[in-house]
């Protein structure tokens, strides 16, 4: 049977796999178009990971398509890397595209280039470049203060995490062109700010998301405002359900998107000062695959998830479609004391088969 060991042996750890199905002359750590949508702005590159010792892609316009050689190509085929079958498949696709042998039991000889390859890497991730960037801010109109409202955010709240209304804003392109975005009343701006970047949210635009300076790989948005101790943190999805929860008098923060791999050491200090830490994404396909995978990879830390009674549309799918739908604050604690009960429940029927009879040892 096939393993991915294997193949990641035989093809420099995964970097062979990369330049047999990426169109193109790229470059390791140089960013190029990503082939699996029709990308425009040229924001994706392939980088050595030491942590797991392969090679990966990085999409910084689209996370979702983040990912190593086996999800690539899984995506290329419209094969699933988290289904065993497909992933079997995948494997097969490889193995007989790159002419390995393996399941000919005719396997090609493995070469030293790989290891000379994953040497020349320095960099563990690749880096993403600070776009340079300017902007205007206004008072937000009344207009916008309703649409953050209808959440439960108060202006109180978006000053505290530091949101603005945008007038303008002004940036380069990847290849270094130009852009200026305007606000309307159609499509009003806002902004994350923070000394080093800005997170821009474009609610009704096409183009939702775009940043200008550099953030980094450690972006966590509410992680500022956090108190040094309390008993629940949720982690949401996005800043909006972030402040949503700060307004209706929870603790919460968000990284840049669900699929972003959570960092660990983050995870373990913040068990110190939250006696629960609990996963709260999207109720749709993309929110509880990421929250299955999260709650596994961080299982050590006792990370749970939280599932929200919704619907996964896009009009309901999240905690702010929760709150906006006229769910009150007790109507949320509720349900997550009802999750706890369950939680615990089944937590105390395990250990009650391990209780000593004293009576009769």
């Amino acid at each position: 049977m096939l393993r991915k060991e294997e193949i990641l042996e035989r093809t420099s750890n995964g970097l062979s796999v990369f330049k047999h199905y990426v169109p193109g002359n790229w470059r390791i750590g140089r960013n190029f178009l990503n082939p699996l949508y029709e990308d425009n702005k040229a924001s994706c590159n392939i980088y050595f990971d030491r942590r797991s010792g392969i090679y990966k892609m990085k999409d910084f316009g689209n996370d979702n398509y983040s990912g190593d050689c086996f999800f690539f190509v899984g995506q290329l085929k419209g094969l699933d890397c988290n289904n065993s079958m497909d992933f079997i498949k995948i494997l097969e696709t490889i193995d007989r595209d790159l002419g390995l042998g393996l399941t000919t039991s005719n396997p090609i000889p493995v070469t030293r280039t790989s290891c000379r390859i994953v040497d020349d890497i320095p960099e563990e991730t690749p880096e993403k470049e600070s776009k340079p960037y300017q902007f205007r801010e206004q008072k937000f109109p009344l207009a916008e203060l309703m649409y953050w409202q209808q959440y439960g955010i108060t202006p109180e709240v978006l000053e505290l995490y530091k949101v603005c209304s945008l007038r303008d804003f002004q940036s380069i392109t990847a290849d270094g062109t130009p852009f200026t975005y305007t606000s309307s009343v159609t499509e009003p701006m806002y902004g994350y700010k923070n000394k080093r970047y800005i997170k821009l949210y474009r609610p009704f635009s096409k183009t939702r998301f775009l940043y200008g300076g550099n953030f980094g790989e450690n972006y966590c948005f509410g992680l500022e405002q956090l108190p040094a101790k309390g008993d629940t943190l949720f982690i949401t999805g996005g800043e909006k359900d972030v402040m949503s929860l700060a307004a209706h008098g929870f603790h919460a923060i968000c990284f840049n998107s669900e699929t972003v791999a959570i960092p660990p050491t983050l995870i373990y200090k913040l068990t110190f000062r939250f006696k629960h830490i609990i996963l709260l994404y999207d109720t749709d396909k993309t929110g509880k695959e990421s929250a299955r995978k999260q709650e596994k990879q961080l299982e050590e830390f006792g990370i749970k998830r939280l599932l929200l009674p919704l619907s996964g549309t896009k009009e309901e799918k999240d905690i702010s479609d929760y709150f906006k739908a006229g769910n009150t604050r007790e109507d949320f604690l509720k349900l997550f004391i009802e999750f706890l009960d369950n939680l615990y429940s089944d937590t105390l029927i395990m250990l009650k088969s391990c209780e000593i009879d004293f009576n009769n040892p």
